[in-house]
């Protein structure tokens, strides 16, 4: 006679497995991707005339990133850590220097008649840039922003930039206007 083997009861396997996965999802971290949180500027409405002028070469503050991660600022070698008061100071130009940006007067609510200044930063990389370089002179070029942002918010309204409330932030931000033009990546060559 034969002998009957045991028979191993594998209902509750499925089980076992299921809670083990539903652990391992809940229990595991997953990284998430960090960006640059940038606003695109509204559509151009269709009826507006199209500006034909160009930007005049002292309103422009030229940031260049080569593949060697080196920096180039205004046509000279720049460290990364003097690039924020350098570009603060090309787009406030306190003392209107004729090599720095010209003024536009402008009637900005809370300020009245005000000159505020027609700054365009261009910020243009090699192909072979580090994103890491890349996000640090983004970060400058927005600490100029908005340093330049709390310290007028300051003399002004006794208060920091982001604790004002919106019609006062959008006053200033008419006065300092985040203007930060990135070019296409291009291949400029090794050194500066």
């Amino acid at each position: 006679m034969a002998r009957k083997l045991p028979e191993y009861n594998a209902s509750s396997l499925a089980d076992i497995a299921f809670m083990l996965l539903i652990f391992f999802l809940v229990t595991t971290t997953m990284d998430t991707d960090t960006g640059i949180s940038t606003q695109l500027p509204p559509p151009v409405p269709p009826q507006q005339e199209k500006n034909d002028d160009k930007i005049k070469e002292r309103n422009v503050f030229v940031v260049l990133i080569n593949k060697n991660d080196q920096l180039l600022v205004e046509g000279k070698p720049m460290h990364i850590n003097d690039l924020k008061d350098n570009a603060k100071e090309f787009i406030e130009n306190p003392n209107r220097l004729e090599n720095l940006p010209e003024f536009k007067e402008k009637d900005i609510p809370y300020f009245g008649l005000i000159n505020v200044s027609k700054q365009v930063i261009s910020l243009q990389n090699d192909r072979g840039t580090s994103y890491g370089l890349y996000i640090q002179v983004q970060n400058e070029l927005v600490k100029a922003y908005n340093e330049l942002r709390d310290e007028l918010a300051l003399r002004k309204f006794g208060k920091k930039y982001e604790t004002l409330d919106s019609d006062r932030q959008s006053a200033i931000r008419k006065i300092y206007p985040k203007s930060i033009s990135e070019a296409e990546p291009k291949s400029y060559g090794g050194g500066i």
